[in-house]
């Protein structure tokens, strides 16, 4: 009921728009008795209406739409912001120890405070290109599990933010986060599993650890561009820094 209300609302309006520029268009030429420049004007104005309508729904509907994009990114990036302070950079610690070539990652990932997007850029090609060393018997899988139970209303909470749909990447993450918690979640005991069990886990866990990481550099390249500071201490909690540390000598 309430559609159809507008929708005659509309209809209504837009004829009272039109008999009152009818109105005055005769009441001009009752007043100056000059229908003939009054036609003009009129053939004049209606010329105009195909670029107001250029003008309208191409140009200003494009900045409105750029606009609204950035608006979603800034939200977006709000929410990448908390997940990696909540979730991911402890992830990515938790996991270090499952990563055989671990040292090689740390090289390709030593970030300092005066990276600029080349490096940022070479970092994110290189990740994709590395080839994780991943053994699910290296660490401590109680202590991963616990991390992900602990957070999974916070992570299923983010499925339920509209702004993330766009984003499928980071969406693609929090499956693959999902279902590394769900297989380990799914067995009574995680010690003393078979070797192709233990095989299967580490193939989760490398896919998650990856996306986390190719999320990780997006992340921290934001932090550097938008907020300096965040960026600073960020950089001295990188789970990529053996060294790390926050206090700044």
């Amino acid at each position: 009921m309430k559609n159809i209300s507008r929708i005659w609302n509309n209809r209504l309006l837009g004829l009272s728009l039109v008999l009152i520029s009818i109105s005055i268009y005769y009441l001009q030429v009752v007043l100056f008795h000059d229908a003939r420049n009054t036609t003009f004007y009129i053939l004049q104005d209606l010329a105009f209406v195909p670029l107001q309508v250029l003008i309208v729904t191409l140009i200003l509907e494009q900045i409105l739409n750029a606009r609204e994009k950035r608006e979603i990114k800034r939200k977006q990036n709000v929410v990448i912001n908390v997940f990696y302070s909540e979730v991911g950079t402890k992830g990515i610690a938790l996991m270090a120890p499952y990563v055989n070539n671990i040292h090689r990652l740390q090289e390709l990932l030593d970030i300092n405070v005066n990276w600029k997007d080349e490096e940022f850029k070479n970092a994110l090609k290189g990740v994709n290109a590395f080839q994780l060393d991943i053994n699910s018997q290296n660490g401590n899988l109680d202590k991963l599990l616990d991390l992900l139970t602990t957070k999974k209303a916070f992570m299923l909470s983010l499925f339920e933010n509209t702004n993330l749909l766009e984003h499928d990447t980071f969406t693609d993450m929090l499956w693959a986060i999902f279902h590394l918690m769900e297989e380990l979640e799914s067995r009574e005991s995680l010690h003393s599993l078979p070797s192709k069990d233990l095989e299967h886990l580490s193939v989760d866990l490398t896919r998650a650890y990856k996306t986390l990481v190719v999320q990780w550099i997006y992340y921290m390249n934001h932090l550097r561009r938008e907020y300096p500071y965040l960026f600073s201490l960020a950089v001295r909690k990188s789970p990529f820094n053996q060294d790390a540390s926050v206090i700044i000598n």
